[in-house]
């Protein structure tokens, strides 16, 4: 098993958009198991348990974003179910499986390509192209 700092943590939500969860502290491990599972806890604020209360129970899969080790790292795609939440004081911690998603490897190319296709000027682009590498929003073209 391998246990990595988590750094930032987003929920993606059923309309495509996400809901950055503030964390308080996070881990992150990798069971590093032939079914390629990880262990996610987030520690955080009790006002942001609404997010995950209806996904204890209902046991639905969902999507979600996280930082893992630097903040310069790109958010690494999970799939997780939350399988527990216990209150501590005014904070919660929210622990959730689940597995890494495999990336495109083509992202970076994929969001220059339709960025360019928009005639954005250089300044513009550059700035685009890096919040979209660290936003990964979903691209047309995919």
């Amino acid at each position: 098993m391998k246990t990595f700092k988590m750094l930032s943590f987003d929920l993606l939500t059923s309309t495509g958009s996400t809901q950055s969860i503030p964390l308080t502290d996070g881990i992150i491990i990798n069971q590093e198991n032939s079914h390629n599972s990880w262990i996610l806890e987030l520690y955080i604020a009790n006002d942001y348990r609404g997010f995950f209360d209806p996904l204890v129970v209902s046991h639905d899969v969902f999507e979600a974003r996280a930082v893992i080790s630097f903040p310069d790292n790109e958010p690494a795609p999970f799939s997780l179910v939350v399988t527990k939440i216990i209150e501590i004081g005014d904070y919660v911690s929210v622990l959730c499986k689940g597995t890494l998603k495999a990336q495109r490897k083509r992202y970076a190319e994929l969001l220059l390509q339709e960025l360019i296709a928009e005639g954005l000027p250089n300044d513009e682009l550059l700035t685009r192209f890096e919040r979209g590498m660290k936003e990964r929003p979903k691209l047309k073209n995919t």
